[in-house]
Parts: C-alpha cells; sequence; structure tokens
C-alpha cells in the first residue's frame, strides 16, 4: 500500500487539501445532527472518516474533469466545489436546493463543475464515468473522468463491463475504488477472496494501485498519477483507497446493528486523516495551530449561513412543482 507520511507537497497544496477535508467533515457532521434530531427528512449515508480519498482525488482535476458518486456522496460534491447552500437545501427538500428539492441526498448534481451526479443504485455511475470518458475522448477536449464507488460495487457487473471498455478503448477514466471494509454490513473478506480490490486491473490490463486512504498526500499522489495518465492517452487505472467510514451505513447511530467492534472503530479514527495532515503542516512549519483553526472556524460560519439560507427556503408546492422534473417535457 502506497503511503508517502513525511513526502513534501508544495505548501499551497497541502493547505488545499486540508480545507477541503475541513470543509466535508463540518458539512458531514453537521447534515447528521440535522438528520438525528429529526430535521432532514428521509436518509444520510455521511463521508466521516474517508475526507482524504475525495479532498486527494478532487485536488487533481479541472472544473472541465467529471466524476459519477455514490449513495454516499456529500463528500465529493463538497470537495468537487459544490455550493454548500444549494446541497443543504436539497438535504432539506427546498426548492432552492440542487434538484429543487426532489432528488435530496443521493441525486446531488452541479455540471457546471463535473459533477455529474450521486447515484442510490450501487455500481452505477462506474459505466456512466466510462461513457463521460468515451465523450471527451471523441471530442478530444483533454477531459477526464473519475468513477468513485466502493469495495461491494466492484463486485457487481457494470464494473467489470465498465473497466474492461475502458481499458479496451484506453479512455481517459480514473476508476477510485473506496474501500471501507464493508459493503454496507458485510466485512470485505465474507464478500471476495481477494485482499485488494486492485489486483483485478491486471484482468483488464490496466494498472492498480492501492493507497493509504487515510493518508491525504498518498491520495493525492495516487490520483495525480492516474489522472495524468488518463489525460496523456494512456488510459484507465484502477486507484483502490484503503479507508473508513466513522458512522454507521446510513446516519449516525445506523441500525445499531453489531457488526463491528468499538476496538476497530477507534483505531481507524486514531489514523484520522484531518489529524494527520495537520500534524504534518505543524511540524513542516506550513501552518501554526491557529491558523488551522481560522480555517475551521471560517468553514463553520459558511456551514452555518448556508443551513439558515436552506431553512429559510421555501418547500416545493405541490399544484406547480409535483410533477417538475419527473417526465420529459414537462417544463415545456
Amino acid at each position: 500500500m502506497t503511503t508517502v507520511i513525511g513526502e513534501q507537497v508544495e505548501v499551497e497544496v497541502l493547505r488545499d487539501l486540508h480545507e477541503r477535508m475541513v470543509r466535508i467533515r463540518l458539512f458531514e457532521t453537521e447534515a447528521g445532527r440535522l438528520m438525528e434530531a429529526g430535521r432532514l427528512p428521509g436518509f444520510l449515508h455521511l463521508y466521516v472518516g474517508q475526507e482524504a480519498v475525495a479532498a486527494g482525488v478532487m485536488s487533481t482535476l479541472a472544473d472541465t474533469d467529471q466524476i459519477t458518486s455514490t449513495h454516499r456522496g456529500h463528500g465529493h460534491a463538497v470537495a468537487k466545489g459544490a455550493n454548500l447552500r444549494e446541497m443543504y437545501a436539497e438535504l432539506f427538500g427546498k426548492v432552492t436546493g440542487y434538484c429543487h428539492g426532489h432528488g435530496g441526498s443521493m441525486h446531488i448534481n452541479d455540471l457546471s463543475i463535473g459533477m455529474l451526479g450521486a447515484n442510490g443504485i450501487v455500481g452505477a455511475g462506474i459505466p456512466i464515468a466510462v461513457g463521460a470518458a468515451f465523450a471527451s475522448a471523441y471530442r478530444d477536449d483533454g477531459g477526464v473522468a473519475v468513477a468513485f464507488f466502493g469495495d461491494g460495487a466492484s463486485n457487481i457487473g457494470t464494473f467489470h463491463e465498465a473497466a474492461n471498455l475502458a481499458a479496451v478503448l484506453r479512455l481517459p477514466v480514473v476508476l477510485v475504488c473506496e474501500n471501507n471494509g464493508y459493503a454496507e454490513f458485510t466485512a470485505q473478506a465474507n464478500h471476495m477472496l481477494l485482499a485488494d480490490v486492485a489486483d483485478r486491473a491486471a484482468a483488464y490490463g490496466m494498472p492498480g494501485e492501492v493507497v493509504d486512504g487515510m493518508d491525504v498526500v498518498a491520495v493525492h499522489l495516487a490520483a495525480k498519477r492516474a489522472v495524468t495518465r488518463a489525460r496523456e492517452g494512456g488510459g484507465p487505472t484502477l486507484v483502490e483507497a484503503k479507508t473508513y467510514r466513522y458512522y454507521d451505513h446510513q446516519g449516525v447511530k445506523g441500525l445499531r446493528i453489531q457488526y463491528r467492534t468499538q476496538e476497530e472503530i477507534d483505531a481507524w479514527k486514531a489514523r484520522d486523516p484531518i489529524d494527520a495532515a495537520e500534524a504534518r503542516m505543524i511540524e513542516r512549519g506550513d501552518s501554526s495551530r491557529a491558523e488551522l483553526d481560522a480555517v475551521w472556524q471560517r468553514v463553520r460560519e459558511e456551514i452555518a449561513e448556508a443551513i439558515a439560507f436552506a431553512e429559510a427556503s421555501s418547500d416545493p408546492d405541490p399544484n406547480t412543482d409535483l410533477l417538475r422534473d419527473v417526465y420529459t417535457g414537462t417544463n415545456a
């Protein structure tokens, strides 16, 4: 597994990675609190713990590069630069949300920044990203597509079909497996015999790399290699980031199914990606504790304002909005 503790990256890059992770952590923490308090409708699949993956990958992409997400997609959207006001408004089911309150947590998208959308169907985003990569290759526009998915999704037929097609056509796509060790409640060892999902890359003739998903610099560098390879015509790469979700499959408290031990959770939390990045920044003299605290405070204020905006927004009008965006042509 690739890890780069102590390896040097530019100060600006490290600060950018840190802020992206802080934004994800605080967005998700507040969303979780709102859900547990009954202030948000529906379910949330929180990204807390996995911040280094989204931040590390997205730091290598341009707005014109495209990504597809998963049911656990808030972190991808935040790291790609989505508007926090519109994200919270969508979680609240308000008309000012990204989907006008119709989509909720698992359907946030923003085409202006290359966010093709989250997806509640396991593995469904992978062929969409491959299709986006095919379009970029056809137009010869230099764009790269990235598909995020979990270890469980690597067992789905769409993964294998999409990976094979991407390799055969040498498409500019990066397949990012966020391996948090569990397919919902099933441990990886109980749903596949491989220790590393990245080993599957060889079957399709593409490189595979395992990276420490709790080390944001390691993820950034691995993603940079894969994105550069794709952009230069080298074809796809399968990057597997070993990471961990702190909360349950959905929500904060979840369904209280005992499938993980507290010792396991605590061991992963001891390797917190934000704590590790901050320790590195302070040790290198890139930032002081006061400067890092200022980042947290600034993001907290931004999130508080976004939540206030969302709560003050209007609910959809069932008389005019019920069928909006549901059937083709209803907005004509």
